[in-house]
């Protein structure tokens, strides 16, 4: 297997600390200082079937935001399929996935001057196929930076803990990088989460300020999340929701909510809340200055006359099976990824992961020095 290619492992305390934004971050800033920058995750939990592979969804990303040239089946040797695991105890089959994954890098670095390896979750994720993120980090004979979330108590004893377990596999974690600190904290959390993680022997390698932008999901996400489908508008599928309303008021109240980036949500019967939502439909305005969509609930559509001026009009309509609690309740309790073509927040995560993270001193921390 390579051993020459330097390489760092992106690992997180929890799910959703902010491993992929990193990732996706460091392949710009590395890109920039060292040339050819590869990329694998070796077990991914969330994937796409492509050409009828499985793909990981994250690997998709940096691949169609960055044109790698390594095949997306070196990028996502293993995706952890409903039954992949209940088939692994039932007969375990190790040595062929360590074949699988060491081959699959030796692709993904091949004419690369550094590759990026993308865990899943916490050091221990994977335990239970015997390929937890910290034995897989030995494998590939990778240190590590470990990603958290805001604050200064939760991150220093997560990350101790996780420290732990790569330390039991014989792996060195470098560095931390601590994610979505509020911007009103941020200074106080860099300075103590620093000493704290210190005292750890962890040196702070960035703090990354929470940004609204890359929490707010766009259409095509919450109609996935509602179970629902495009009426109209299905083309504006990447439109932001910054705001999501319940149209269960009278119309002249719920009027007072229509902002620009609001998604309203109404059964279809209330003719009168659509047709309000209608006459703020300026055909000319930019995307920024108009209603988000409309979504209407328990599959209950207005009539015949009503929504041919919905079809007629600019607002994305979207219809979902799920009541108007539940459409709402779905959507906030949503993770929203950051998706392929996203470049508004692609872009804004280069400029935070350049500005906030230490990338030279985390090549230093690999042996690396750049001019």
């Amino acid at each position: 297997m390579n051993t020459v290619t330097p390489r760092i492992f992106v690992a997180a305390t929890e799910q959703n600390d902010g491993k992929t934004t990193t990732s996706l971050g460091l392949f710009a800033a590395l890109r920039k200082r060292l040339g050819r920058i590869g990329y694998i995750k070796p077990v991914g939990q969330r994937f796409v079937t492509i050409d009828g592979m499985n793909i990981d969804e994250d690997s998709v990303l940096i691949d169609q935001t960055y044109k790698v040239h390594t095949p997306l089946e070196a990028m996502s040797p293993i995706a952890v399929e409903p039954d992949f695991t209940r088939k692994y105890i039932e007969e375990a089959h190790h040595e062929s996935l360590v074949r699988r994954i060491r081959h699959s890098f030796d692709r993904a670095a091949w004419e690369k001057d550094f590759v990026i390896i993308e865990g899943s979750g916490h050091a221990g994720v994977g335990s239970v196929f015997d390929l937890s993120n910290a034995s897989v980090a030995r494998l590939l004979h990778s240190k590590v930076i470990l990603v958290t979330r805001g604050g200064i108590g939760r991150p220093v004893d997560e990350i101790a803990l996780n420290k732990a377990l790569f330390q039991q596999e014989g792996v060195e974690v470098i560095g931390a990088i601590i994610n979505k600190v509020l911007p009103s904290k941020f200074e106080m959390v860099r300075e103590f989460a620093g000493r704290g993680l210190a005292r750890l022997g962890v040196e702070l390698l960035g703090c990354i300020p929470e940004d609204p932008v890359l929490a707010k999901p766009n259409l095509g996400q919450i109609c996935k999340s509602i179970r629902g489908r495009f009426l109209h508008g299905g083309e504006r599928s990447r439109r932001q929701v910054k705001k999501v309303v319940i149209g269960a008021m009278s119309t002249a109240r719920v009027t007072d909510f229509f902002a620009p980036g609001t998604l309203i949500i109404s059964p279809g019967d209330r003719e009168d809340i659509l047709l309000a939502a209608l006459t703020t439909v300026d055909r000319n305005a930019p995307d920024s200055h108009r209603l988000a969509g409309l979504v209407l609930s328990g599959d209950v559509l207005p009539d015949a006359p009503v929504l041919e001026l919905l079809r007629n009009s600019h607002l994305p309509v979207i219809s979902s099976p799920l009541d108007s609690y539940d459409v709402a309740s779905n959507i906030h309790s949503m993770t929203i990824k950051t998706l392929p073509g996203d470049v508004e927040k692609i872009d804004k995560i280069q400029t935070m992961i350049e500005k906030g993270v230490s990338v030279d001193r985390l090549l230093e921390k690999i042996g690396i020095h750049t001019p």
